[in-house]
């Protein structure tokens, strides 16, 4: 049997009869119109773990994802900082105004936006991308990105991988005119809108990248782990069919692990939290589960059955959102 081609998607050999809304015939999975149907022929490769080599990768994924209104500053490579920054400041948003990727402000600084409309195929290309057109342009500039990029660095060439990543969780969308007048109130109603769509949000302070939020009236935590997802399941199985995942906040119930969902390459579990718990009373349960994780996880013999039974159950409740 002749082995088959690891060399990636081939252009398809009579393109003539290939509908547009038919699957491409290089076999990428994509209708033909959106692969080598495409003006300028096939899209970037798809990257899963985009984020993958960044400082604090998981707070990447969960201010893409989760987050509504957070900030952090970016720290340039050095060639790129004195090639182009000029001794602007870049600052990383998880939203921006009109899902903008990238903004240069009146001053000169850069804000760069990750939730937003478009994805073609290298989340990290796009963005790299979007801070390279907002290095070029000047103040008051809005930068869009509708087309696919061309080839070039991605965040990991010009984002200095030797800095943390220190995230600010706003209550709201202020922060985006918090310098700017509004004598005639048009700017307050406008990001009334934005922050009414947004669900509370708190970062837990014991763990890394796990955030409380309030949505519908019921209470979650959504945590992002970097771990391999195989070990990761068979840890949270040990966990779950000890019933040692569950979150005791000293109400009559405990916070319990109702299922996780993939973004990014990354599993991300949610916890249910009991109501009116809110964020304070979270730190401490879940620097314990921390704990409790690390231990699963350097645990490499057979599961149980019921240990079996608990990760099938897991992974039956897993949904990829990226």
């Amino acid at each position: 049997m002749a082995k088959k081609s690891r060399s990636g998607p081939q252009a398809p050999a009579a393109e003539a009869a290939v509908g547009p809304r038919q699957p491409c015939p290089c076999g990428s999975g994509r209708r033909y119109k959106h692969c080598h149907g495409r003006p300028g022929g096939a899209p970037a490769p798809y990257i899963a773990r985009t984020f993958a080599g960044l400082p604090d990768e998981c707070e990447w994924v969960a201010l893409r994802e989760i987050v509504p209104a957070a900030t952090a500053p970016l720290t340039l490579v050095q060639a790129v900082a004195d090639g182009a920054a000029d001794g602007r400041t870049v600052t990383l948003c998880s939203l921006l105004p009109g899902a903008l990727p990238a903004l240069v402000r009146s001053d000169g600084d850069i804000w760069l936006g990750l939730q937003v409309h478009h994805n073609h195929g290298d989340v990290s290309r796009d963005l790299a991308h979007a801070l390279q057109l907002a290095l070029e342009a000047e103040p008051g500039s809005q930068i869009s990105l509708v087309d696919p990029p061309p080839a070039g660095p991605r965040l990991q060439d010009v984002i200095a991988t030797d800095s943390d990543l220190t995230v600010t969780v706003h209550d709201d969308f202020g922060y985006w005119v918090a310098d700017v007048d509004d004598p005639d109130g048009s700017i307050a109603a406008s990001l009334q809108a934005a922050n009414d769509a947004a669900a509370p949000t708190v970062r837990l302070g014991s763990v890394e990248a796990a955030y409380w939020t309030r949505m519908g009236g019921r209470e979650f935590v959504r945590w992002v782990l970097p771990h391999d997802e195989g070990r990761l399941l068979d840890a949270l199985a040990r966990l779950h069919a000890g019933q040692t995942d569950r979150i005791d906040t000293g109400a009559s119930d405990d916070g319990r692990l109702i299922g996780m969902f993939r973004a990014h390459g990354l599993l991300v579990p949610v916890w249910e939290i009991p109501d009116d718990t809110g964020a304070d009373e979270l730190d401490a349960p879940f620097g314990a589960l921390a704990e409790q994780l690390d231990t699963a996880m350097s645990q490499t013999g057979a599961l149980s059955p019921e240990q079996r039974s608990a990760r099938n159950g897991l992974a039956n409740r897993q949904l990829t959102i990226r």
